[in-house]
């Protein structure tokens, strides 16, 4: 069979119309059109962090020259079945060999043109549904790089069902989906004071970009990150009252007060996402051990709340303050209490973590305290739009997990009510401490 396709002037995400010369009308259907899966939202380079950034962009692969470089483009498929794939490319002045693998299937091909190009690569064989990752490998270039690649096409029919890969807004789907545990508060509890919780991230899941944040509420949030593979944190942001991600258009009386902080910790304010006052303490914490979370929200003068966030270190045996934050315009306690997982930055969007959540418990401001033994499970815009269907969440060993990103198969329903059993012990605290 010979095949030869070219690429209509249509916008690169639309569905591509491709000329070939097919043996049967069978074949000749399953080519009449393909879906162009943009490298830029949806292809990593294997084991390198450091080198996303650089090659994938939004133009396609760039400065490819090492033939130790695997390129990783992830999409995800509904039912087993035969596909087709092309790439669209382009030599670097001279040609290069390129090595095409998909679930263990393998076939090389020739870039010969300095100008852009389809080039059909093979048909491969889909054993199942889920997620796939089809690679690519330079073997031998004559330029200075092997070339650039722009898109991967996929044919194939209606019996391999919906595929699914990040179409648009690529800052968000490279991060990949955040989850989310919304707990339920018990019928008759008074005015919420105090928030517990406490946190363990298994070995090999203190992925760099994570955000294990334990206790969100109304206002703000307090967790612990993974920034570099020398630094973590541990954060506390409040939100001000007026809507803007710039902090410096925030009114005076509108602005986030800092009432006291810890010892090293960073008080500042935070913008892009909403803005306000944010603090944090670099710890260098570890997976495999469980810190607890405590967050007080109070009301406090001239129409003002105050919200005060420690956690407990077992490595030093006590509470640490990080900051007391002063919130105005609104005078309340704790109200629409949550936890997340999410990746915030994009060169790990390829690597799955998840971390366990665990003994979480409020206490009123009359000093009785109730365990939170349900939550519901939801995700960000991003996996509910279907541009990422990698993340979970549910109950392992009596405690709350949630998992994202990695491009795993299983996946749970946005909604899904999950409930561990009570374990029946408060913490116990000296509140004056």
């Amino acid at each position: 069979m010979k095949i030869s396709l070219r690429i209509l002037p249509v916008p690169v995400f639309a569905i591509l119309i491709i000329a070939f010369s097919c043996k049967s009308e069978s074949e000749k259907a399953l080519f009449r059109s393909a879906i162009n899966v943009p490298v830029k939202g949806n292809s990593w380079i294997a084991g390198s962090m450091d080198q996303n950034d650089k090659m994938v962009t939004v133009e396609g692969i760039k400065d490819w020259s090492d033939t130790g470089t695997i390129i990783k483009t992830y999409f995800r498929t509904e039912k087993t079945g035969e596909i087709r794939i092309g790439v669209i490319a382009k030599a670097d002045s001279g040609s290069s060999e390129i090595e095409c693998g998909l679930a263990g299937q393998k076939n090389i091909i020739s870039l010969r043109s300095d100008k852009y190009d389809t080039i059909y690569v093979s048909r491969f064989t889909i054993d199942g549904p889920g997620y796939n990752s089809f690679d690519l490998k330079g073997i031998s270039r004559k330029g200075k790089t092997f070339g650039n690649v722009s898109g991967i096409l996929i044919a194939a029919d209606s019996s391999l069902g919906r595929i699914w890969f990040v179409k648009d807004d690529f800052y968000w789907g490279r991060r990949g989906p955040s989850v989310h545990l919304r707990y339920s508060i018990p019928e008759g509890t008074g005015d919420i004071k105090w928030f517990y919780n406490e946190i363990t991230i298994p070995e090999g899941n203190d992925v760099i970009g994570s955000y294990f944040m334990a206790d969100g509420f109304t206002d703000g949030y307090f967790g612990m990150q993974v920034n570099s593979p020398t630094e973590r944190r541990f954060l506390f942001s409040v939100w001000s009252p007026y809507k803007t991600d710039n902090p410096g258009e925030i009114p005076a009386d509108f602005r986030i007060r800092l009432l006291k902080k810890g010892d090293d910790v960073h008080a500042g304010e935070f913008g892009s996402e909403g803005s306000g006052g944010q603090s944090y303490l670099k710890y260098m914490w570890k997976a495999g051990t469980t810190y607890s979370f405590l967050l007080c929200g109070e009301p406090s003068s001239s129409n003002s709340t105050d919200y005060t966030a420690w956690f407990y270190a077992p490595e030093t045996g006590r509470w640490n303050l990080i900051a007391s934050f002063r919130r105005p315009k609104g005078s309340k306690y704790l109200g629409s209490l949550y936890s997340f997982l999410e990746n915030f930055d994009t060169g790990t969007g390829n690597v799955a973590r998840y971390g366990l959540y665990s003994n979480q418990w409020i206490c009123d401001r009359t000093g009785k305290w109730s365990e939170l033994t349900s939550a519901k499970f939801t995700a960000d815009a991003t996996a509910r739009k279907e541009s990422r269907l990698d993340y979970s969440g549910g109950i392992k060993d009596g405690k709350f997990f949630l998992k994202n990103c990695g491009f795993y198969d299983e996946k749970t329903e946005i909604g899904t009510l999950l409930m561990r059993k009570p374990l029946g012990n408060p913490p116990k605290i000296d509140f004056t401490d």
